[in-house]
């Protein structure tokens, strides 16, 4: 069972494809208002994971506890309503809809939300999100890919979660655009919300989590505070290219 400040916990969790092993036997866990990362090289098994976390690949083994609650079992649209947000590689957002529209398809993810508190958030988003305030009648589609992760990462904000769970929000951005992302996560952390980032970028997740887990080949090889992790010569030599 999990910790009462503990908001998501894996236990030996296991994930195959075919006769091919994803995960093997995995444990981790992310504390209420934490940034945690999981570092890796393509293929280690990090979108598996988060994946098998929200229900959308199946477990051979393993459990799943948030709030408190085994998780294992129970199907996506459930897991969503308890209040995990799961930012997709790739932003997948909605390309025919509009910036105003791509936000609220997001806050049908928590149907106790009033209109009032609808309002609210959409109000939050344009504070933290100033770029897509501008832009708010233009189709998704249209948008830099930038500002589509920023409308990906604020739509999964209007669900009001308790978890942001970030797969490869930086992937194929341009240097100056991946600062900006990561200053947001921050932001996003200091208004009250627990962050697992899922980060290629190694040197940029480390700098900023709390903790963070090393995975490879489907196995967590290494755990640490961010820092530490950071300054590690075995992390440097293979994930930062030091």
């Amino acid at each position: 069972m999990a910790d009462k400040h503990t908001v998501l916990k894996v236990e030996n969790l296991s994930v195959n494809y075919g006769y091919i092993s994803a995960l093997e036997g995995i444990s981790l866990h992310v504390d209420q208002g934490e940034i945690i990362t999981l570092i890796g090289s393509n293929g280690a098994g990090k979108t598996t994971t988060l994946m098998s976390i929200s229900g959308l690949a199946a477990k051979a083994e393993g459990t799943v506890w948030f709030k408190g609650e085994n998780i294992t079992k129970m199907a996506p649209d459930r897991i969503v309503k308890m209040g995990m947000c799961h930012v997709p590689e790739g932003r997948k957002i909605f390309p025919a809809l509009s910036v105003y529209e791509n936000l609220i398809a997001g806050s049908l993810g928590n149907p106790s939300l009033t209109k009032n508190r609808i309002q609210e958030l959409i109000e939050e988003q344009y504070r933290l999100f100033p770029r897509l305030k501008e832009r708010i009648g233009q189709a998704g589609g249209s948008l830099s890919g930038g500002e589509q992760q920023m409308l990906a990462i604020s739509r999964g904000l209007m669900m009001d979660p308790d978890i942001v769970m970030l797969d490869e929000p930086s992937l194929g951005l341009a240097p100056i655009i991946v600062e900006d992302i990561f200053e947001l996560i921050l932001k996003i952390r200091d208004m009250g919300k627990t962050i697992l980032l899922i980060e290629q970028n190694a040197s940029m997740a480390l700098s900023i989590a709390d903790r963070g887990y090393v995975l490879e080949n489907g196995r967590i090889i290494m755990e640490g505070k961010g820092r530490e992790l950071l300054a590690d010569p075995k992390v440097k030599a293979a994930y930062l290219g030091a």
